[in-house]
């Protein structure tokens, strides 16, 4: 076998080699971003030009997010939003979309004062998606609901579901913030402030 063809044997395997890593390294951050993104993935891949596209735009937003300074609510924060949730929350029997757009409005105030931007939706579903990927759909959902409503073409029921799809996500943004009382915020989509008293072996009262 002369010189040329086994040099041309292995720089073809070289190549082959290359290819062969490469694509085992493109795989490995896929599964990375589906671990990080979940049902948000194929939400981005969906509306994209293209998975290299989508991909782009989701490592994108991971950068974007890291740059933040994500912080914690105050007890006294927490409560305070707690309590103008349960105000949004009973004036939905008289003015349910209203109420679902005040509680829009408040998700979004909560949003900025834990540092995320709201300086438009796509931001906020943006930055959002990277630590509550798992409720995007339903905050989409909500917001689609909540402009349906304002303008006078939603359904109660639809209200309805539009009011628990935020409710997850506010309490979501509420639930690392301990409560004034020393209880925590729960997220059982309960919309109840629950304190556990260490002398009662761990059972719950509200």
């Amino acid at each position: 076998m002369s010189t040329v063809i086994i040099t041309v044997i292995a720089i073809a395997a070289v190549i082959v080699v290359g290819l062969l890593v490469l694509a085992a390294w493109r795989a490995r951050r896929t599964r990375s971003l589906r671990d990080t993104f979940g049902s948000e993935y194929d939400h981005t891949v969906g509306d994209a030009d293209s998975r290299r596209a989508a991909e782009r735009d989701l490592r994108d937003r991971a950068k974007r997010r890291d740059q933040l300074d994500i912080r914690d609510l105050s007890p006294a924060a927490a409560k305070r939003y707690q309590e103008q949730w349960l105000t949004v929350q009973q004036q939905f029997v008289d003015t349910p979309a209203q109420s679902v757009h005040d509680a829009h409005a408040l998700v979004t105030v909560v949003m900025r004062e834990r540092g995320y931007p709201t300086g438009s939706q796509d931001e906020r579903s943006a930055m959002l998606s990277v630590d509550h990927s798992d409720v995007m759909d339903n905050y989409r959902a909500a917001t689609d609901i909540d402009a349906r409503g304002q303008a006078g073409t939603a359904t109660t029921e639809d209200l309805r579901q539009a009011m628990q799809h935020y409710r997850t996500l506010f309490e979501r943004l509420l639930g690392d913030a301990p409560a004034a009382n020393g209880g925590t915020y729960p997220s059982d989509g309960s919309g109840d402030v629950r304190v556990v008293n260490p002398t009662e072996s761990g059972r719950q009262v509200r």
